[in-house]
């Protein structure tokens, strides 16, 4: 026989994978995958990144007694590639200290989602919300990084390009477009990828389609209502950092597009969050039940709260 007390410290261990791995893979990023990226890594990183993401697919969207174990691994792989990007996303956009953060938090998230896989298997718990999450982020991420991988994403940054530079010169002169750079008061800026934002556009995508609860027409309004409104804000957001870097000068740039231009875009992103919630609630019951998670009793849970305890 197996006493309880052996059988806790069996969870309590098994848990514990799940904190000491993401601190792992943060510290490997950090360390191993500076910036630039090696060309090889780059080749290859496509691996992980896929492998997690059809894995969160196939767990999300087939119900066999495997599905749990294919989100859980889904998140774990797929936190793999993210390992690899903080020294990118710092260094790589002008010392972007807001998404270099970001990206470390989410491996913790990623492994706290593959942690609750495991504990609501193990407890016979409700997983719709995991299964939800996990069906999310695998539309959204097949959808955004196939459309950057492909010539789709350089024939879309010349199109916003184009679009940006032409919102802007509706109010002041001398505004140039070539390719990707917009021109105005001797300034320059380059649009990249992550200035189209196709990926605030494919969360909501990636929200609504594996929604059952909710019918084709409603998902289909909300789809396009939320693919329009962010297209428009974009345009105006990039048209703003380039009117106040023509006006203030280049080093104004850091305040422009990670502070100013970042916070408004999360504002926005919140509103339409909000409009979308309105005439369709159950986005916020699979939210709410996520923010749920938390109020288990798994180890995790059990030493966060033990820790808070004893801050306070």
């Amino acid at each position: 026989m197996i006493s309880k007390q052996s059988v806790d410290l069996t969870e309590n261990q098994i848990a514990s994978l799940f904190v000491i791995l993401p601190i792992i893979y943060t510290v490997v990023g950090l360390l191993f995958f500076p910036y630039p990226l090696d060309p090889v890594v780059i080749t290859l990183l496509p691996i992980p990144l896929f492998a997690g993401l059809g894995l969160l697919a196939f767990g999300s969207f087939t119900k066999t007694t495997i599905s749990w174990k294919a989100r859980a691994a889904g998140w774990i792989v797929f936190s793999m590639y993210w390992a690899t990007q903080p020294n990118t996303l710092y260094f790589g956009e002008d010392h972007d200290l807001v998404n270099a953060i970001l990206c470390i938090a989410g491996i913790f998230v990623l492994f706290y989602f593959a942690y609750h896989e495991w504990y609501a298997a193990k407890h016979k718990l409700s997983s719709d919300s995991l299964r939800w999450i996990a069906g999310a982020s695998a539309i959204a991420g097949l959808i955004y990084f196939i459309i950057e991988l492909t010539p789709l994403a350089i024939w879309l940054i010349k199109v916003v390009a184009q679009q940006s530079g032409w919102l802007l010169s509706l109010f002041v002169n001398d505004v140039t477009v070539s390719g990707r750079y917009i021109w105005f008061n001797d300034q320059v800026i380059r649009i990249i990828f992550a200035c189209t934002a196709v990926q605030s556009m494919v969360i909501f995508v990636g929200i609504l389609l594996p929604l059952t609860s909710i019918d084709v027409k409603r998902k289909t309004f909300g789809i396009l209502f939320t693919i329009g409104t962010v297209y428009i804000l974009n345009l105006v957001r990039n048209a703003s950092i380039m009117y106040m870097i023509g006006v203030y000068g280049p080093e104004f740039f850091s305040i422009a597009h990670n502070y100013i231009g970042k916070g408004g875009s999360l504002i926005a992103l919140i509103a339409i969050l909000f409009i979308l919630g309105k005439y369709m609630p159950e986005i916020f019951d699979e939210i709410f039940a996520l923010i749920d998670l938390s109020k288990r009793k798994g180890p995790i849970e059990q030493w966060m709260r033990r820790f808070t305890k004893r801050k306070m």
